[in-house]
């Protein structure tokens, strides 16, 4: 059973003045915030045989956070179709491109919350309710899927086992700190 683990971006920074949207940077909260899942990940003892991300700036600020925080390299394959895709392009995205049995995909929303809405049914379970109220910065969601070859994946074939905001793990990284 394929396992996509979604990572949307940590918190940019609005006060850099850039020119385009794909070039603004994290700002401190976020590279803690990118930090601390990076941990997270080496805790609990995520692997991914594949890394697919978008190519903007506090994306890959958030994968250097989060290799930080792991203590190793993840090997990401940067592609730009993510970059702002939507759910169903980032789930085209998956049934095209992704091999092995887990895949990372770092990115943005509303895709990346589109795309676990597509793929986990409304069963009323506690962990999507949450994801459906709202998907913060940084924050990690694991989904087991059905088929056995990314290709076959389709919409509903998911579960959603893990849905880990970076306040859940330090208080000091919600939106009240």
């Amino acid at each position: 059973m394929p396992i996509l683990t979604l990572l949307r971006h940590a918190k940019s920074s609005w006060d850099d003045p850039v020119e385009r949207d794909f070039d603004r940077p994290l700002n401190g909260r976020g590279w803690r915030a990118a930090e601390r899942m990076g941990r997270y990940i080496g805790e609990e003892g995520l692997l991914f045989d594949m890394v697919l991300a978008s190519p903007a700036l506090r994306v890959k600020q958030t994968i250097e956070g989060v290799e930080q925080g792991l203590g190793r390299r993840l090997h990401t394959r940067f592609d730009r179709r993510i970059y702002m895709a939507s759910g169903v392009l980032l789930l085209d995205l998956l049934q095209n491109e992704a091999e092995g049995g887990r895949l990372l995909l770092v990115g943005h929303n509303p895709g990346l919350e589109d795309l676990l809405m597509l793929l986990v049914p409304e069963d009323g379970a506690p962990l999507r309710r949450e994801a459906e109220r709202k998907y913060p910065t940084a924050t990690l969601a694991e989904i087991g899927l059905a088929p056995v070859a990314w290709g076959e994946v389709r919409e509903g074939s998911g579960t959603l086992s893990r849905f880990v905001r970076p306040r859940d793990l330090d208080p000091s990284l919600g939106p009240d700190a």
